[in-house]
């Protein structure tokens, strides 16, 4: 409804008498948020209604993923063929795995990402 009286009003009005609108737009700066991609590679479409809680504020992911810290301690060499790995022990480590190093290699704990590796003592 309001288009057709708008139409009619544009046929009536000389086009001499109709402001000109220019568009002015910002191309280096947007209201939205930018969306850090997490360690369990989660990441909002830029669509998403949930992306509105960051607007005012950032997305605050941490950088050091564990899986990286874990990736800079080397390879713990042992001679033994089996090797236990309980996380640190006590009420801060996980249960105890015994880990299989017969196969060449590094062996990586299940639970905490440690690695052990078999030296030949030949």
């Amino acid at each position: 409804m309001a288009g057709r009286n708008l139409s009619r009003l544009l046929t009536k009005t000389p086009v001499s008498r109709v402001p000109s609108v220019s568009i002015i737009t910002r191309s280096n700066s947007s209201w939205e948020p930018k969306d850090k991609v997490t360690h369990t590679g989660q990441i909002f479409e830029t669509d998403d209604k949930r992306l509105v809680r960051f607007v005012d504020r950032p997305k605050e992911v941490n950088d050091r993923w564990a899986i990286n810290l874990i990736d800079e301690v080397p390879p713990m060499p042992t001679e033994a063929r089996i090797v236990c790995c309980n996380g640190g022990g006590g009420p801060l480590g996980h249960p105890k795995v015994y880990i299989n190093l017969d196969k060449p290699g590094n062996h990586a704990c299940g639970y905490c990402g440690l690695r052990f590796t078999k030296e030949d003592h030949h």
